[in-house]
C-alpha cells in the first residue's frame, strides 16, 4: 500500500521556524514530484511548495516564497519542508503529495498520493 507519512507539525511562535518531513512507505520516491499544501480553516487548499524528482527544480507559492524551502533525501525516502519565519496566517494542516509524473506543481490535481496532514499553529 502505497503511503505518505507527515510529521513536524506543532505550535510555535511567530518568527519562529519549523521542518516537516514526509516519509513514504511501500513505495520509493526517488521517481516521484512531491508537493506540499496546506489548509487553513475556513479556506481551500493551496499548493505552497513542490520538488521535482531529480530535486533540481522547486517551486513556491508567493505566499512563503523566501520563507520555506522545500528538499528531498531519497536516500532516506523522505522529502523536507523548513519554514522560517512562522507568522500566524501560516496556521494550517499541512500535507504532502506524490505525482507518479516526476514534475512539480502546485495544482493539486497533479498529484496521486496523498497523505493525511499535520497541524501548524503559529501563536504567541
Amino acid at each position: 500500500q502505497l503511503q505518505l507519512v507527515e510529521s513536524g507539525g506543532g505550535l510555535v511562535q511567530p518568527g519562529g521556524s519549523l521542518r516537516l518531513s514526509c516519509a513514504a512507505s511501500g513505495f520509493t520516491l526517488e521517481r516521484y514530484g512531491i508537493g506540499w499544501f496546506r489548509q487553513a480553516p475556513g479556506k481551500g487548499r493551496e499548493g505552497i511548495s513542490c520538488i521535482d524528482s531529480s530535486g533540481g527544480y522547486t517551486e513556491h507559492a508567493d505566499s512563503v516564497k523566501g520563507r520555506f524551502t522545500i528538499s528531498r533525501n531519497d536516500a532516506k525516502n523522505t522529502v523536507y519542508l523548513q519554514m522560517d519565519s512562522l507568522r500566524p496566517d501560516d496556521r494550517a494542516i499541512y500535507s504532502c503529495a506524490a505525482s507518479t509524473y516526476g514534475a512539480c506543481s502546485l495544482s493539486g490535481g497533479w498529484y496521486n498520493v496523498w497523505g493525511q496532514g499535520t497541524q501548524v499553529t503559529v501563536s504567541s
